[in-house]
């Protein structure tokens, strides 16, 4: 469905232009082809554009941009509208915005204030979206489809919305005794008689009812995908594919079950450019969210894309220049770009397409910088771009189609996030409740294994069964838990993986109620150890036996017949805190705390880092080739000794710069 190349791509939006700047759009499709540019999205943000009027539909406005993008051999991806409705159908239908708060609407005049089950709404976009796709599905252009944008922005509270989680509760578990007997519902008098009792979101403080909460907020988002991508496929031409642009820090996204819906999987890749990508990395001032702070969470952020659906995937939005809003101007240095995408490639993308192509001159994201400016003229920008055009276009299929390589996998829990949203293990310097700790945690030991210069992966736990043939796999944080997925780490500890297992994980089962049992639950006897008591560290502590620090969380560990690899001094005492043991034909090792850069480091072993500031991943392509992806993320040139066969026994890396290498076979 997709060319046999890696599509460099970029939204492009020539409605949004001034009418006094004139007709744009041959001189911008004529600047694409001269930047390598081969993919552009449209039309995916203006259905008053589309249907001006209730029932009044223009779809031509977009004809030129089409015809000229197929005369140049310019790709189109075709947006569906839904994400931002047009003020009639708000002003006609008050009914369909959604409220964050139970009555409380959200006002119109951003995008995505719409509650998406509201039937109003999905008759409206049936219409527009069956207009849009009859009309343009054989343009010769049109490749694939994009339906709607970043869906799951918000917990919608509407009526309708509640009625149907009660609805599903009661298919779930029968009657309200069950739900009192699962939720724990005799703790403060919240024992229900009846499911009318059932209470409104807005003041719950329930944990199960969060997760219950949260699961079916995800499963609406997914459906209303999964309804989007099943109408286009009736509608599509043969050959043409249907995904979507997915945030992955929306607060109503499962992104394993949403993607399940579609094509291909497709998201967001913004990070922190300039210092921001420095390796040793810097301390951010930006706090975790949908910015990447660094190196690690740029991979961090192509590998659940990747893991997602297991295959290659799409980047559908990522940094041009400065990105945010009019306080956030921090355009990238030389080079940067050029490193961006090759990374994103790296890691298994089949595309990567810049967020946007001009800067706009009106409206909320007006400094989102796209790859041209306000003035619309090449510069720097446009220049880097070019070269990465230049430099894919000559790589061809040899990049098409990657397997990345993985040293060590790491498991990714949606559930367990939202988890530690409701109930945060680790608290801000403050003393307020983080809820960032379970990316916190996960992140602390994903950058442990670059810092060891090893390949990671990231692997949800939905699709536990592809983390299994790894060496190495990390379940960090895995607070939420099935019986069945720790019998599974126990088991492939047993033949022969090597299981680390980071602070927290098991301690929960899917209700997220805490286990009746000595933690770790169900991995004790594999781990060699257990614990009853933790407790937060508002100073890091220094350990010995291996280098580095425990930082923000212990667990009390109580050492039955593993062996002891690190220790801190506690005020009453040493304390174990990272330990291991052969278990059946492999290891389990047991951290219990959150591990800074070195002692996350130090877990997987020697390190065989490069250099301090270079990354050294690897893939595989469709012809059984591994190529290697050298970046020196560093403003100061550097020369490595690749341990690669085939390639030059030394290699100058300049300033912000990326090589790819291919080994001989």
């Amino acid at each position: 469905m997709l060319p046999p190349h890696v599509v460099l791509g970029t939204a492009y939006y020539p409605e949004y232009l001034p009418r006094s700047l004139g007709d744009r759009v041959p001189t911008d499709l004529d600047l694409m082809v001269a930047a390598g540019i081969t993919a552009i999205r449209v039309g995916e943000s203006v259905w008053s554009t589309w249907e001006p009027r209730d029932g009044v539909f223009d779809l031509e406005w977009i004809r030129p941009v089409l015809d000229g993008a197929h005369d140049r051999g310019i790709s189109v991806i075709l947006g569906t509208p839904t994400y931002a409705v047009p003020p009639w159908l708000q002003r006609a239908h008050p009914e369909i915005a959604a409220e964050r708060q139970t009555g409380v609407p959200v006002p119109w005049g951003i995008r995505q204030e719409i509650d998406y089950g509201q039937p109003a709404f999905l008759f409206h976009a049936d219409r527009v979206v069956r207009r849009i796709v009859e009309r343009y599905r054989d343009h010769p252009a049109v490749i694939g489809y994009q339906v709607d944008n970043e869906p799951g922005v918000l917990l919608a509270h509407n009526t309708s919305a509640f009625s149907e989680f009660v609805a599903r509760l009661r298919r779930t578990y029968g009657d309200v005794e069950a739900l009192n007997e699962a939720w724990g519902l005799t703790y403060w008098s919240h024992r229900l008689s009846d499911w009318s009792d059932l209470w409104r979101p807005d003041g719950n403080s329930t944990p199960s009812y969060d997760l219950a909460w949260r699961r079916f907020q995800a499963a609406r988002t997914s459906e209303f995908i999964g309804w989007q991508a099943s109408l286009l496929r009736g509608l599509r031409r043969p050959g043409q594919f249907v995904t979507t642009c997915l945030a992955y820090d929306r607060p109503a996204v499962a992104d394993v079950p949403l993607t399940a819906q579609l094509d291909v999987a497709a998201g967001n890749i913004y990070v922190d450019v300039q210092d921001g990508l420095a390796r040793p990395p810097r301390p951010s001032l930006l706090e975790p969210g949908w910015i990447g702070r660094s190196v690690s969470e740029l991979f961090l952020a192509a590998d659940r894309i990747y893991g997602s659906r297991g295959e290659p995937f799409l980047v559908t939005e990522t940094n041009a220049t400065a990105i945010g809003g009019s306080h956030q101007n921090k355009p990238p240095y030389d080079g940067q770009l050029r490193q961006l995408a090759w990374a994103m490639v790296s890691r298994g993308a089949r595309m990567v397409e810049y967020w946007h192509w001009h800067s706009i001159h009106h409206g909320a994201e007006t400094f989102w910088g796209g790859i041209l400016g306000h003035d619309l003229e090449p510069g720097r920008v446009y220049r880097e771009v070019a070269a990465i055009g230049a430099e894919l276009a000559e790589a061809g299929s040899s990049v098409v189609d990657l397997t990345p390589d993985v040293d060590v996998a790491v498991l990714w829990s949606q559930e367990c996030d939202w988890a530690m949203q409701c109930q945060p293990p680790l608290a801000t310097p403050g003393g307020i409740p983080d809820k960032a700790s379970y990316r916190t945690i996960v992140e602390a030991f994903y950058s442990g294994i670059l810092d060891a210069g090893l390949r990671p992966g990231v692997v949800p736990v939905e699709r536990l069964e592809a983390a299994l043939s790894a060496p190495v796999l990390v379940a960090a944080g895995l607070y939420v838990a099935s019986d069945a997925v720790l019998d599974q780490l126990v088991a492939y500890a047993r033949d022969g993986g090597h299981l680390i297992v980071g602070p927290r994980t098991g301690y929960a089962d899917p209700e997220a109620r805490p286990r009746a049992e000595v933690a770790p639950p169900r991995l004790r006897e594999a781990a060699g150890l257990a614990y009853q008591e933790f407790e937060n560290l508002d100073s890091t502590m220094p350990v010995r036996g291996l280098d580095g620090h425990a930082t923000r969380w212990a667990e009390t560990l109580l050492v039955d017949d593993a062996d002891v690899l690190a220790s801190y001094e506690h005020p009453t005492g040493r304390r174990p805190i990272v330990t291991s043991k052969r278990f059946g034909a492999g290891r389990v090792t047991y951290v219990g705390t959150v591990p800074d850069r070195a002692l996350a480091a130090a877990l997987f072993g020697e390190s065989r880092v490069w250099a301090p500031s270079v990354t050294a991943m690897s893939a595989v392509n469709a012809a059984g080739e591994r190529l290697w992806f050298v970046h020196n993320w560093s403003g100061t040139a550097v020369a490595v000794e690749p341990p690669i066969a085939g390639v030059p026994a030394r290699i100058e890396l300049g300033p912000w710069d990326v090589r790819v290498l291919k080994e001989a076979q």
